[in-house]
C-alpha cells in the first residue's frame, strides 16, 4: 500500500502477485477456455431468438457478427500476446489511457463477467424445466416482453451451481484446465452431431422463406410493428438475442494469460481458433434450427385453447407450446427431436439424442459457469492490479487463486442470480456491456504501436492500421445496435458505479481532496439514479418517446459526465496525472453521442433517422472517436513498469 501512497498515477500495482500465479496452462487448454466461453448458453437458446426477430435471414445475423468480432478478436491477439497478463481486457484500457477510462471500461467488463455464472447456471435449471415444469414460471422483462423465469425451487438449484463453480476454481488453474479442455470436447461434439442430425433426418428447406420470403414479413417478427424487419431486423438480433454473447467467450484465453505456459504464441492460437470453430458451428446451428422446425406441431394457449400457429409466425416461437403444453423456449433443440416426424430406428435415437442434449443443457452452461466464475475472479484481479480496489484483491490462496477475488465473485453471482433469474432477460444487457469494453481493442492496438514501439510482439498483426480501427467501429456498432432502452440501463450501471472511483481510486492514487471526492461520489450516484427513475417513469419503463423529459435526463447526464472529468482535472496538480484525466474526454464524447444518436435512430424510442442512414451516421461518429482516443493515449507509467518486467525476463523458448 505504501507505493500508492508515494507515487499516483496510472500504475501496475499486480506485477509482484502475476509472477506468483501458477503457470500451467498449455495451447489447447487455452484454446478450450475460449471455445467453453463460446460454446454455453447460447446455442441451446440464442437460435430460437435470432429466428424470432430475422426468420429464416437469421443465419446472416451470426455471420456478420462473427466476422465483426473476428477483428476485435484480431486486435487482442496482437495485445495479449505482447502482453499477457491475467484480467487483461480490463487491464490494456489502464495502461495506455490511464484510471479514468481504465475504470470505466473495467467496471463495463466486471458488470458482464460478474453475471454470467448466473447466466449459464439459470439457463441450464431452464432447460432442465422440460422435464420439471415445476422449476420455471413466466414473467415479464424490464422492456415489458413475456419471459421464461426460474421459480425458487429454480433459483435454489442454480445457486447450488454456483457454488460448484465456486469450489472447482478454488481446485486451482492446473485441475481447472484439465477440467475444461475434458468438457470441451463434449461441449463441441453435441452440437456438433445436433446439426448433423437435423440436416439430415428432420430438414424442411422451405422454412427459409416461411413467414413472406427469407427476409419476413413484418406481421410475422417480433420486432415488426416497431419497424424491426428486413435487414434491420438482421442488425438488430446481432446484440439483443445472444448472437454477440455467444461469441464473446473467446476472450477467456485472454484472462487466463498470465497463467499460460507460453501465452505469448498461444493466446493469438486459441483466440483466433475458437472464433473460427465459433463462426462455422454456430452459423450452421441457426440453419439446423430453421430447417428443423415443424409448424404444424407449434400451438399458442389463448386462454386455454390452444390454437396451431401460422406457418411463418416467428414471433410466435418464443411463446409457442406442444400439445403438452410444454414451452419450447425452454428448450429449443430439445423440442425439435421431441417433434421431429421420424418413425422406426430413427425415433429411437432422436430419443436418445432428447436425453442427450437434456444431460448437455447442464454440462455445456456448467462449463461456461466455470469458466466465467474464473473470469470475474480474474477481473476483480485486475480491478486490484490497476488500483481501483485494495490489495486484498490480489492475495493468491494456497492453490495460487486470487482467493478473495474469488469469494466475491462468488457472492456477486447470487445478486445477479436473485433480481435478474432469466436468460433471456440478461442476455441483451450483458452482451452490450461487454462489447463496450471492446471499443478498446482496437484503440489499444494503434496506442501501443504509437507509444511503445519497442514491446515485443510475438504476434504481430498485418496491415494493423486498417484492422485497429476497424475493430473499435465493429464493436462500436454493436454497441449502437443494442438499442436505447439497452444503453439505458448500461449507462446507468456504468455512472453508478463512478462513486467506488472517487471513493477509492481519485482519492488514493489520482490524489484527489478527500472531501472532493467523496462529495463527487455523493453526486453521482443521488443524480444518475435520480435522473434514471425520472426518465423511466417517463417513458413507461423506457418504452415511450418523452421528447421532453430526454432533453432534460441528457442534458443532466452529460452534465455529470463532463462535469466529473473537469472537476479531476481541476483538481490535481501533477501535469502527469492530470494528462491521465484528459485521457478520458474522448470516452465522455463518444457515450453522449452514440446515446443521443441511438434514441433518434430506428433502436430508439423517436425514429428520426431511418434504416440505413443512422448506421452510416454511426460508424463516422464511432470512427471520429477512434481516432481521437488514439490521439489521447500516452506511455503511461504502468507501461513502463511492464516494459521494464519484460526486459527483465528471459526469453522465451
Amino acid at each position: 500500500m505504501a507505493d500508492r501512497e508515494i507515487k499516483g498515477g496510472a500504475r501496475d500495482f499486480g506485477i509482484k502477485s502475476d509472477k506468483m500465479l501458477r503457470k500451467s496452462l498449455n495451447k489447447f487448454e487455452l484454446l478450450y477456455l475460449s471455445l467453453g466461453g463460446v460454446i454455453g448458453s447460447g446455442w441451446l437458446f440464442a437460435s430460437l431468438a435470432t429466428g424470432t426477430y430475422a426468420g429464416g435471414s437469421a443465419i446472416l445475423s451470426w455471420i456478420i457478427a462473427g466476422i465483426l468480432v473476428m477483428f476485435v478478436g484480431l486486435a487482442y491477439a496482437e495485445l495479449s500476446a505482447a502482453i499477457p497478463k491475467s484480467g487483461g481486457i480490463t487491464r490494456y484500457p489502464h495502461y495506455t489511457h490511464g484510471g479514468l477510462v481504465g475504470y470505466m471500461m473495467t467496471w463495463a467488463y466486471f458488470l458482464s463477467a460478474s453475471s454470467v455464472p448466473a447466466i449459464e447456471a439459470a439457463a441450464a435449471i431452464e432447460y432442465i424445466a422440460s422435464y420439471y415444469p415445476q422449476l420455471i414460471t413466466t414473467g415479464t422483462s424490464f422492456n415489458g416482453s413475456t419471459i421464461t423465469i426460474l421459480t425458487p425451487e429454480g433459483i435454489a438449484l442454480a445457486g447450488l451451481l454456483l457454488l460448484f463453480f465456486f469450489f472447482l476454481n478454488y481446485a486451482g488453474v492446473n485441475i481447472l484446465g484439465k477440467v475444461i479442455h475434458g468438457v470441451g470436447w463434449w461441449k463441441l461434439l453435441v452440437p456438433a452431431l445436433t446439426i448433423v442430425l437435423l440436416l439430415i433426418f428432420d430438414f424442411h428447406p422451405e422454412n427459409f422463406t416461411a413467414g413472406g420470403g427469407f427476409f419476413p414479413s413484418p406481421s410475422y417478427v417480433k420486432g415488426g410493428s416497431s419497424g424491426i424487419y428486413g435487414f434491420n431486423a438482421v442488425l438488430y438480433a446481432i446484440p439483443t438475442t445472444g448472437v454477440v454473447f455467444s461469441y464473446l467467450g473467446f476472450r477467456q484465453s485472454i484472462e487466463y494469460g498470465g497463467e499460460g505456459k507460453n501465452p505469448k504464441k498461444d493466446i493469438p492460437f486459441a483466440v483466433i481458433g475458437s472464433l473460427l470453430i465459433a463462426l462455422l458451428l454456430y452459423t450452421l446451428l441457426q440453419v439446423a434450427f430453421i430447417g428443423g422446425i415443424d409448424w404444424n406441431k407449434l400451438y399458442l394457449n389463448e386462454s386455454g385453447k390452444l390454437v396451431p400457429v401460422a406457418v411463418g409466425n416467428w414471433s410466435a416461437l418464443s411463446t409457442a407450446v406442444t400439445t403438452s403444453g410444454a414451452a419450447i423456449a425452454s428448450g429449443p433443440f430439445l423440442s425439435l427431436f421431441q417433434l421431429a416426424p421420424v418413425a422406426g430406428a430413427i425415433a429411437g435415437l432422436f430419443a436418445i439424442w432428447g436425453i442427450i442434449l437434456t444431460i448437455d443443457a447442464v454440462v455445456s452452461p456448467s462449463g461456461t459457469g466455470i469458466i466465467y466464475t474464473g473470469t470475474s475472479t480474474r477481473t476483480l484481479y485486475a480491478f486490484a492490479s490497476n488500483g481501483y480496489l485494495p490489495e486484498i484483491f490480489l492475495k493468491l490462496g494456497r492453490t495460487k487463486v486470487p482467493v478473495f477475488s474469488l469469494i466475491a465473485a462468488l457472492i456477486i453471482g447470487f445478486i445477479f442470480l436473485l433480481p435478474f433469474p432469466s436468460w433471456y432477460a440478461l442476455v441483451s444487457f450483458i452482451s452490450s456491456a461487454t462489447v463496450l469494453t471492446y471499443i478498446m481493442g482496437g484503440i489499444g492496438l494503434a496506442v501501443l504501436r504509437k507509444h511503445a514501439p519497442e514491446l515485443n510482439r510475438p504476434f504481430k498483426l498485418p496491415a494493423a492500421s486498417i484492422i485497429a480501427p476497424l475493430a473499435t467501429l465493429a464493436a462500436g456498432l454493436i454497441v449502437y445496435w443494442s438499442g436505447f432502452a439497452t444503453l439505458f440501463y448500461l449507462y446507468t450501471a456504468i455512472t453508478i458505479g463512478l462513486p467506488l472511483f472517487f471513493g477509492y481510486y481519485a482519492y488514493k492514487v489520482l490524489k484527489v481532496n478527500k472531501t472532493i471526492s467523496a462529495l463527487m461520489g455523493i453526486v453521482n450516484i443521488v443524480v444518475s439514479l435520480g435522473i434514471a427513475i425520472y426518465f423511466f417513469n417517463a417513458t413507461s419503463g423506457v418504452s415511450i418517446p418523452n421528447n421532453t423529459a430526454f432533453a432534460i435526463y441528457m442534458v443532466i447526464y452529460a452534465a455529470l459526465l463532463l462535469g466529473n472529468v473537469a472537476i479531476l482535472s481541476l483538481s490535481v496538480k501533477s501535469e502527469t496525472i492530470k494528462r491521465e484525466i484528459n485521457a478520458g474526454w474522448w470516452l465522455v464524447g463518444f457515450f453522449i453521442s452514440i446515446y443521443i444518436l441511438s434514441y433518434i435512430g430506428p433502436f430508439g424510442l423517436n425514429t428520426i433517422i431511418p434504416f440505413p442512414e443512422d448506421t452510416i451516421i454511426a460508424a463516422v461518429v464511432i470512427l471520429l472517436f477512434y481516432f481521437a482516443a488514439v490521439y489521447s493515449g500516452f506511455r503511461t507509467e504502468a507501461i513502463e513498469e511492464i516494459l521494464s518486467e519484460t526486459s527483465e525476463l528471459p526469453p522465451q523458448r
